[in-house]
């Protein structure tokens, strides 16, 4: 059990070691616009108060809601093996046809309009 802890503790000291002596060696000269972060498409070099255009975020927020109705469709072909398929089946369909709903909803206010 010691030696185990002395392994450990031989390997753990060799690592920062190694770390401590990478972290100091002189850096090589990269340009600045290749070592800068790169952030959605938005260029980090200019200010942060920026407006984001809209569309932007309303896809984002499209993304996220139908990517958690697909996750919550993945339980449906289970409920269908309950007792009563029937009554899996219709809410399943009513879930279906909210979601439909949904969709045509944002269709006609011209959520989903990508360009102008």
């Amino acid at each position: 059990m010691f030696n185990l802890l002395t392994v450990i503790f031989v390997i753990s000291t060799v690592v920062v070691i190694i770390s401590l002596t990478a972290h100091l060696l002189p850096s090589r000269n990269l340009n600045y616009e290749k070592a800068s972060p790169y952030e959605c498409g938005f260029d980090p070099l200019n200010s942060a108060r920026i407006p984001f255009s809209f569309r932007f975020f309303l896809v984002a927020i499209l993304f996220l809601l139908f990517d958690l109705e697909v996750a919550l469709l993945f339980p449906f072909p289970y409920f269908s093996t309950l007792a009563d398929p029937v009554v899996s089946s219709f809410i399943s369909i009513i879930f279906l046809f909210i979601l439909i709903v949904g969709l045509i909803f944002e269709w006609v206010q011209g959520g989903l309009d990508w360009a102008e």
